[in-house]
């Protein structure tokens, strides 16, 4: 699409879809990513605007249309479970399942493979409140395959709204909302502790998964994170809405743990933790082998009041590479790019870029931490000690990150606060062409979540335990000081 801008464009966008020489539909946009709906299967058509070269595509081919409405689900029902679940066993492979216009309560859905499943404008998959109603997931299946983890070890969790376990080829599109109603229960009244031995489910989840695709859509009020793909390959998430309250625990938006090949494009996040958490799992009691997550492409995303906007770990002892973060917008999140770990941990963070991205109200844009002091150890002198440990597999390794072409106004805390173990520090580090202006109204604040650092307000760039830094074209509109006021 036209350069310029990062989730929006700089101006609207006209455009006109062609279907054998004739004009099928026409729009606009004020977006760089956006979904076509209403279009026949198998068909090829034109996108043409009048500033771009036409752009061919073909829609994929579908075997059978199915109503949830024929299977007996009612708007007017209180839960439509077992109707729309019949729907899903109903389709044949490539068919679509259709949830039309109205509001459709159901508990828990578990799709399969060759399936999409389209919300029609107007429709809205509203979870139950009781969770009685919510069948249990165990930490495993009988493959071993998890099922469900809590701070990236194998955990038993309530069944998510959505399920998909060992699918390939699905796809959740079209204009319509799925929400997790979670404020209607009491999921977030119990964010870190179990209920029955249980952890909180999620609103969409996808466990050993091959091309899924997810566009179009809306997903609220999850009951804690909302999207997490744990173990898949291949997973576009395009043109979403994903929102949940400020105030609601743990609500990330978008969670890809050690999976492969993810692209996260035009999603507009407004959530009560963090945006987007790229994880790998952690190091514990258990023996489940824990993949890296690799090659993420996150662009043209609009990331609003997250606790952090990208942020890998700290869960990432399986590894973290190869991640790609550009022509994005962050709007009052704490954290711009945040990359956190501890020792303990192991695994590695690498290769990671952040480029032309532009931050409103970011209490500290760039944020590097290998003292982060989760777990009940968290606070304790050998997790804390700033003296250099002894080097094993358990140390984790953070290099080659690069955050260039960045310009940040209302900064609080500081344009960048780098943290590296002692006895690993953050190698290739490179910050440059990044344009920094400070909120006059910041008040002093920790910089990061690790023992013993002072709070900032408007401070530079701030770098400890690090090899060599690379940092140039940094310009302060506003003069940093680095002390409280």
């Amino acid at each position: 699409m036209r350069e310029g801008g990062t989730y929006a464009l700089p101006s609207p966008l006209d455009w006109t879809l062609h279907r054998d020489g004739v004009v099928a539909a026409r729009g606009h946009t004020d977006r760089h990513v956006f979904t076509l709906c209403g279009l026949a299967p198998d068909t090829p058509y034109l996108l043409a605007s009048h500033e771009y070269e036409p752009l061919p595509l073909r829609t994929m081919a579908e075997t059978a249309l199915v109503s949830i409405r024929d299977h007996g689900a009612n708007p007017d029902a209180d839960d439509n479970s077992a109707a729309i679940q019949a729907a899903i066993a109903a389709a044949p492979e490539g068919a679509t399942v259709v949830i039309p216009p109205g509001p459709w309560a159901s508990g828990p859905l578990f799709l399969k493979s060759h399936l999409t499943l389209l919300l029609e404008k107007g429709a809205t998959l509203k979870g139950l409140a009781d969770r009685r109603l919510y069948p249990a997931l165990p930490a495993y299946d009988a493959s071993g395959r998890m099922l469900g983890s809590w701070e990236g070890e194998p955990a038993a969790t309530y069944a998510s709204l959505l399920t998909a376990i060992g699918a390939t080829n699905l796809t959740i599109t079209g204009e319509g909302v799925i929400d997790g109603n979670a404020a209607a229960g009491d999921w977030w009244d119990w964010p870190k502790e179990t209920r029955n031995g249980l952890r909180r489910p999620r609103t969409l989840f996808f466990s050993g998964c091959r091309d899924i695709t997810i566009t179009g859509i809306a997903v609220r009020n999850s009951p804690s994170w909302t999207i997490h793909p744990l173990d898949c390959e291949g997973v576009l998430a395009a043109d979403l809405l994903v929102e949940n309250p400020k105030e609601s625990p743990n609500t990330d938006g978008l969670n890809p743990e050690s999976s492969r090949h993810i692209r996260i494009l035009g999603v507009h996040f407004s959530v009560g933790d963090d945006c987007i958490a790229i994880k790998a799992g952690k190091r514990g009691s258990h023996a489940y082998p824990h993949r890296p997550t690799s090659d993420v492409e996150i662009r043209r995303c609009l990331m609003e009041f997250g606790h952090g906007g990208v942020v890998i770990g700290s869960e990432m002892s399986g590894g973290v590479e190869d991640v790609r973060v550009a022509n994005c917008r962050f709007v009052n999140t704490d954290r711009g790019l945040r990359i956190k770990t501890r020792r303990g941990r192991g695994g590695h963070v690498r290769h990671v870029s952040f480029a032309d991205v532009e931050m409103d109200g970011v209490l500290t844009p760039l944020s590097i931490n290998g003292f982060y002091f989760c777990d009940p150890d968290g606070r304790s002198p050998q997790v804390q000690s700033r003296t250099p440990a002894p080097i094993g597999e358990d140390t984790p390794a953070i290099s080659d990150i690069s955050f260039t072409r960045v310009s940040a106004r209302n900064v609080h805390h500081a344009a960048a606060h780098v943290l590296g173990l002692t006895e690993a520090p953050v190698e290739r580090l490179v910050i440059a062409d990044y344009v920094v202006a400070f909120a006059p109204e910041a008040e002093a604040g920790p910089p990061d979540m690790a023992s013993d650092l002072p709070d900032l307000r408007h401070a530079g760039i701030v770098i400890a335990n690090a090899t060599a830094p690379e940092v140039s074209g940094v310009t302060f509109l506003s003069e940093p000081s680095g002390t409280p006021p």
